[in-house]
C-alpha cells in the first residue's frame, strides 16, 4: 500500500478517531503548548463523558482544556509536568496532578518498561510532503517519544502549522489517524516592558560574553533579558525553546551560531512560544532546528557548548543560593522544566555560566525573594552548588566558589533595601555571617551603575574600574596586602601590616554620595583582581573631600593613578562637591607629580614632611595660566 493511500483511508472525522483509540481508564498524552491539537482536544471533550478514569498527560495546557475540572473527576484526570495558566488552578485545588521531573528524564516514563505507558497520543502536523513525512512543527520536546511509544496516534493535520526542521518528523505509516483542520496556533506575547527587567536585563548583559551560547526559560523576565543582548556579536542558541526575542536577535545577526561548538550556524531548541511571526520564521528555516528533549535537554550534550550560558528566572531564593522556582510555598506556579538540565550541563562547559533572575520582591512589594530559608513547602528546583550569578535590579551577586557566609553577604547586598537589615540579623542569628558585620548607608537604593567604566592603558591593559561593593572585602584585603610596605606607608602615613575585617568592611560599606570608592578590576565577575584605589571622603562643614589612590607595584608608571583622580574629581563634581585635598609625604614624588597634573590650581603646606595638598574644582590651572 502507498502511503497516499493510507493516510487517505486513515483521514477521519475526529469523533470516529477517538471513538477508535479510547478506552475506559486509558492514558492519553496530548501536545502541550502552542502546538497544542485544539480541534481534536475539543472532541476529545465531546465525548469523554462515555468513557471513565482516562488520565490525561499534558505539560504546559495553554489551549482547550478546562480550568475547572470538577464536572470531569469521573471521567478523566489531568497529569502534567509543567502547570500553565489551564491547569494551575486545578492542580492547587487537588483536581490534577503534578509531577515533578526534569524534561531530560521524561521521555523514559513514556518508553517500555517506564511507569507512564501511552495508549493514545494526539499531536499536531503539518500535512505530509512528497515522501509521506509530516513535520511536528513547533513542538517536538517530549512529543515525538510519545507518538514514537503510543499504542495509537491520533493526527491533527494542519496548514498553518510550519514545517521545521531537524527531528521533527514522522511518516504517515507511524500515525493511526488523521484529522485535517485549518485553524491559528495558539500565539504568546511578552512584550509588557518593566523598568525592573530592564535593569536586570542591563546587568545580565555584563555577564553574557560575545560568541556565548545561551539558554534561557519561560518568561517575561527571560524575554526582557534577550532583547538586552542586542549589543553582543556571535551568541549561539542550544535552548529547550525558541521564542520572539530570540528570533528578533537572528535577524539582527546577534545570535549567528558561527563560533557553537554543536550544531555551528544552527539555533537549536525543541519547541517554539510565541507569535505567528515566529511560527513563519522557523517555516522551512535551516538555521533553526528542533530535536526531541532527551538530546536537547541532555547536560552532557549541554556542556559540549563552549561558554554556555544558562540564564532561568527564580521564585525564591535563599542566602545559601537554594533555588525554588516552581512553587509559591506549597502552592505548585510551573514547573521544573529544562531548569537543572541546563544549569548542571552550563556549570559543566568551558567557561560556562549559570545565572538565576530573582527580582527582590514579590509583585506587591510585601515579601522579599531573598530569604534565610525557603517558604514553608517550597521545593528546591536547584541545588546551592550549581548556581554561578544571581541578577536582580539591585545588582549581581556571584556565588560560584563563594563560602556560605559570602554568598549571604552577597545575596543580602541585592535584596531589597528594606529587607536587608532583616536579613542580615537572621544571617547572623544563624551565625551565616560575622557578628559585627555591617551593611552600606542607604543613601541611594540602586548601586551606582553610570560610573562603571573600561579604560585602556599602554600595554593593551584594559581596566574596569567600578564603585567598590560590600563584597569586595576579601579582594581588597588581597589588594592592600599585596602593595609593598613603602607604598602602604605612603598611603596611610604609617607602617600598617595587617588590614583585619572590621576596618576593611568599613571601607567597601559606603553610601556612595558622602563617600566614594572607584576599584580597578581585572578578572570576571566572581573572579577579580583589585589593580587600583581610589577614594575619597566628604567633609560636609567645608564640602571639600579627602582623596586618596593606591596603585598595585607591577601596574604603576601606565597613567592609572591619574585616570583615577580625574575620575574621582568627575564624580565630586556631579555631586557638587567644591574640591579636593589630600596628605602626601614629602618623599612621596610620584603622587606629588599625579596631583600637580589634575588640571587645577594646586595649594600645598608642608610640615614634619608631609604636604597638605588641595585643589578647588573652580579653579581650573589654565586659569593661572592666563592670568600670567
Amino acid at each position: 500500500m502507498s502511503w497516499q493511500t493510507y493516510y487517505r483511508e486513515r483521514t477521519v472525522n475526529p469523533e470516529t478517531a477517538l471513538r477508535a483509540v479510547l478506552s475506559d481508564g486509558c492514558r492519553v498524552y496530548i501536545t502541550p503548548g502552542c502546538a497544542e491539537p485544539r480541534f481534536l482536544v475539543r472532541a476529545l471533550f465531546n465525548v469523554i463523558h462515555h468513557y471513565t478514569d482516562i488520565e490525561l498527560i499534558q505539560n504546559l495546557s495553554m489551549g482547550e482544556l478546562p480550568e475547572d475540572w470538577t464536572p470531569w473527576q469521573k471521567n478523566c484526570r489531568l497529569k502534567t509536568f509543567f502547570l500553565g495558566p489551564r491547569s494551575r488552578q486545578a492542580v492547587n485545588w487537588g483536581l490534577a496532578d503534578y509531577i515533578p521531573a526534569y524534561f531530560s528524564s521524561i521521555p523514559n516514563l513514556f518508553k517500555p518498561g517506564g511507569p507512564l505507558p501511552l495508549n493514545v497520543c494526539l499531536i499536531h502536523v503539518t500535512p505530509p510532503d512528497e515522501h509521506g513525512f509530516c513535520s511536528l512543527g513547533i513542538s517536538v520536546e517530549i512529543t515525538k517519544t510519545a507518538a514514537e511509544h503510543a499504542q495509537f496516534v491520533v493526527a491533527q493535520v494542519n496548514e498553518k502549522m510550519p514545517r521545521t526542521m531537524g527531528d521533527t518528523f514522522l511518516h504517515v505509516t507511524q500515525i493511526s489517524y488523521f484529522v485535517e483542520h485549518t485553524e491559528p496556533l495558539i500565539e504568546i506575547t511578552q512584550h509588557e516592558k518593566s523598568a525592573i527587567y530592564d535593569r536586570i536585563g542591563h546587568y545580565v548583559s555584563r555577564l553574557v560574553e560575545d560568541q556565548s551560547t545561551i539558554q534561557t526559560g519561560i518568561g517575561r523576565i527571560t524575554d526582557s533579558v534577550v532583547r538586552h543582548l542586542s549589543s553582543k556579536k556571535d551568541l549561539g542558541l542550544h535552548s529547550d525553546m525558541i521564542t520572539d526575542a530570540h528570533m528578533e536577535l537572528i535577524q539582527k545577526g546577534v545570535i549567528t551560531g558561527r563560533h557553537k561548538t554543536l550544531h555551528p550556524r544552527k539555533a537549536i531548541a525543541s519547541f517554539c512560544l510565541g507569535t505567528e511571526r515566529l511560527y513563519r520564521f522557523v517555516h522551512n528555516n535551516p538555521q533553526v532546528e528542533l530535536y526531541p528533549t532527551e538530546y536537547v535537554n541532555n547536560s552532557m550534550i549541554i556542556s559540549q557548548n563552549k561558554r554556555m550560558v544558562s540564564i532561568n528566572a527564580a521564585l525564591e531564593i535563599d542566602i545559601t543560593g537554594q533555588v525554588c522556582a516552581d512553587s509559591i510555598g506549597h502552592k505548585i506556579y510551573s514547573g521544573i522544566g529544562g531548569y537543572t538540565d541546563f544549569m548542571l550541563g552550563a556549570s559543566k562547559a568551558e567557561e560556562g555560566k549559570t545565572i538565576i533572575l530573582v527580582p527582590s520582591t514579590s509583585p506587591d512589594g510585601r515579601k522579599s525573594r531573598i530569604v534565610t530559608h525557603l517558604s514553608s513547602g517550597a521545593g528546591v528546583v536547584s541545588p546551592r552548588s550549581t548556581v554561578w550569578y544571581v541578577a536582580n535590579e539591585f545588582g549581581i551577586a556571584s556565588l560560584f566558589g563563594k563560602a556560605i557566609r559570602e554568598r549571604a553577604l552577597a545575596l543580602i547586598n541585592i535584596a531589597h533595601p528594606k529587607f536587608r537589615e532583616k536579613l542580615l540579623s537572621e544571617a547572623k542569628r544563624i551565625r551565616y555571617v560575622y557578628q559585627d558585620q555591617i551593611l552600606p548607608p542607604i543613601y541611594e537604593p540602586l548601586y551606582p551603575g553610570q560610573w562603571e567604566v573600561y579604560q585602556i592603558f599602554p600595554g593593551n591593559l584594559k581596566v574596569f574600574f567600578r564603585p567598590i561593593k560590600p563584597t569586595d572585602e576579601r579582594a581588597l584585603q588581597e589588594f592592600f596586602y599585596s602593595l609593598p610596605d613603602q607604598d602602604i606607608y605612603y598611603r596611610f602615613l604609617s607602617a600598617m601590616r595587617v588590614f583585619p575585617h572590621r576596618d576593611i568592611q568599613a571601607m567597601c560599606n559606603i553610601d556612595y554620595e558622602h563617600e566614594m570608592a572607584i576599584v580597578g578590576i581585572l578578572g570576571d565577575i566572581g573572579n577579580e583582581t583589585i589593580i587600583a584605589l581610589g577614594r575619597y571622603i566628604l567633609d560636609q562643614r567645608s564640602n571639600m573631600a579627602e582623596v586618596d589612590f593606591a596603585v598595585r607595584a607591577e601596574y604603576q608608571r601606565r597613567g592609572i593613578g591619574s585616570f583615577l583622580l580625574h575620575y574621582l574629581c568627575e564624580i565630586a563634581r556631579s555631586k557638587g562637591i567644591s574640591g579636593f585635598c589630600a596628605y602626601v609625604l614629602a618623599s612621596n614624588r610620584k603622587m606629588l607629580s599625579v596631583f600637580h597634573k589634575v588640571g587645577y590650581v594646586i595649594h600645598s603646606h608642608l610640615e614634619e614632611g608631609v604636604y597638605e595638598i588641595w585643589f578647588r574644582f573652580d579653579e581650573p590651572a589654565q586659569v593661572c595660566i592666563t592670568d600670567g
